[in-house]
């Protein structure tokens, strides 16, 4: 399955007296429904963009029509961090309303669509590990969405990732942990639902400070491909100790070295991605010092290669004593590894690292 905690697998194997480390079919929804998680955000007073929700295609375009500013265009179900559109002009809106609900490119993901807000500023992901009760914060890291250097082109599923976010300070970090993550699993517990797992929350760091854009119900790739490298504690443990409501006996301690992961996406990626490319120089980018080279979209061929098989092939990241020396290795790993299309962006980290 595509998305086994929207299908229920935690709820199924959690049956036989298992421990579960994921959310029920219940929570998960607050990524799998986008518009149950607006509202569950609007009645637990969590920051979010105004949005409005829309099972009709034509009232949602009868709405478009009536405004004077393109909102974001978001399908409602699960379309793998490709379902969200952010319009320039209201005809645009429009030929993203068709896309996801008349044309059906996002499949049941597009049964309802979301009509949000434009929010600005910088984004930002925190995600934490819940125990149901108590919330372990993990270090902020910031996505790198659009297919293109200078966040042009598409959205995609992530071209790149840095942790720890310095656009986040202490105190906002504060301020997310207080007004997001804890009213979040408080408001699902109120429901009954019993929040055990990873709860993400993607960030816009708006002049009035942090809005919530999107929860996820998982780890994050490629946020967690810079997260967890960082990790000084036996993630297990942490894993064990959340199943079983224990997380506050946890100690968690982090490399001061900080994270770059740089995307290698395939050749007409997000729309059609180029299929069965061989790729060489793995084990060469392996061999550097600091870095992990995470499989994303390959597979073996007939003859024991390795070849390009999904969007986003593989996430290079590294590690260094500097954000600029994490970022100088991981393009230097990228370029040892080789294959027809490849396709990745070459600012990641790049604004941070000179901050």
């Amino acid at each position: 399955p595509i998305y086994p905690l929207a299908e229920g697998y935690a709820d199924k194997l959690a049956a036989a007296g298992r421990l579960v480390f994921g959310p029920t079919r219940e929570g998960a929804q607050i990524e799998s429904d986008k518009a149950w998680a607006k509202q569950l955000m609007r009645g637990a007073a969590i920051p979010t963009a105004e949005s409005r929700t829309f099972t009709d295609a034509q009232a949602g375009i009868a709405y478009l029509e009536s405004r004077e500013h393109a909102p974001v265009v978001k399908a409602a179900g699960l379309a793998k961090g490709k379902g969200v559109f952010v319009p320039a002009t209201i005809a645009e809106a429009i030929d993203a309303v068709k896309r996801i609900m008349i044309a059906k490119e996002f499949g049941e993901a597009g049964r309802k669509v979301l009509l949000e807000e434009r929010l600005t500023g910088p984004e930002v992901s925190v995600l934490a590990i819940v125990d149901g009760r108590t919330i372990m914060l993990l270090p902020p890291a910031q996505d790198h969405k659009r297919l293109l250097d200078g966040d042009k082109g598409p959205n995609t599923g992530g071209m790149g990732v840095y942790c720890p976010a310095n656009v986040l300070t202490d105190a906002q970090m504060e301020r997310v942990e207080r007004d997001v993550l804890v009213p979040a699993v408080d408001a699902m517990r109120r429901d009954g639902i019993d929040y055990k797992g990873v709860l993400y929350a993607g960030l816009m760091l708006t002049p009035s400070g942090p809005k919530v854009l999107e929860f996820n119900c998982r780890f994050g790739d490629p946020e967690c491909q810079a997260i967890l490298p960082r990790l000084k504690a036996d993630l297990l443990e942490i894993m064990l100790a959340a199943c079983k409501g224990e997380l506050d006996a946890c100690d968690v301690a982090w490399d001061s070295s900080p994270a770059c992961c740089v995307v290698l996406a395939s050749e007409g990626y997000p729309e059609k991605p180029r299929a069965g490319a061989v790729i060489a120089g793995i084990d060469k980018a392996q061999a550097m010092p600091g870095v992990h080279v995470f499989h994303a979209g390959t597979k073996l061929n007939a003859k024991g290669e390795i070849v390009t098989a999904g969007g986003r092939v593989l996430s290079v990241t590294a590690l260094g004593d500097t954000l600029a020396q994490a970022r100088e290795r991981a393009y230097a790993a990228c370029a040892a590894i080789e294959f027809p299309g490849k396709v990745m962006r070459t600012d990641i980290a790049l604004a941070a690292s000179r901050a």
